[in-house]
């Protein structure tokens, strides 16, 4: 239980938060087809990716071979954590799991083992995307099938037009600061 401002909270609370990815340099330990998923989110976000793996899909090589990432075709060494902002640990195995996470935790950085909640700082919630518009649903790693199901309501609720709608709103807000200048 944990008590803050005189309010008292039971089982785990996690905070939401979007965050910028953009060169900061992130490691995936693991490159099969989950991590090759996890991959592509953080190049998306044009993060700084270094993956470590003995073996990788046929994707995650080509992008290694054209520089996108950085694989280093071996086992996880503690090493591979120096300077790291993030790391994701897609692998099946908990021992490779929990040692990744506890090396990453000490050393003050976020880590998300898959489908492995004891191992995580974060989880990575079910998201409708509408351009700049994004809706996150968690629950909390309870059920991410849960979480899935919502997302699709919600990509019904909120269909494509709400891209352009608040691309026009950004532009008009940034106008209206303008004026203000």
């Amino acid at each position: 239980m944990t008590l803050v401002a005189g309010f008292s909270f039971c089982g785990k609370r996690m905070f939401p938060i979007f965050l910028k990815l953009e060169s900061r340099p992130c490691l995936v330990v693991g490159a099969g087809l989950i991590a090759e998923g996890k991959i592509q989110g953080l190049l998306a976000e044009r993060a700084s990716v270094k993956v470590v793996a003995p073996e990788a899909t046929s994707q995650i090589r080509q992008w290694a071979s054209a520089g996108a990432i950085d694989w280093q075709q071996r086992e996880f060494e503690s090493a591979d954590l120096e300077g790291k902002f993030l790391a994701i640990v897609a692998t099946s195995s908990r021992d490779v799991n929990t040692r990744v996470f506890t090396e990453a935790h000490a050393k003050g950085i976020l880590c998300n083992a898959v489908d492995d909640p004891p191992n995580c700082d974060f989880y990575y919630p079910a998201v409708v995307r509408r351009g700049d518009l994004q809706i996150a649903i968690s629950t909390g790693g309870q059920s991410p099938a849960l979480a899935q199901r919502i997302r699709q309501e919600l990509e019904q609720q909120f269909g494509p037009e709400y891209e352009s709608w608040v691309a026009e709103l950004g532009t008009q807000r940034e106008e209206l600061a303008a004026s203000d200048l």
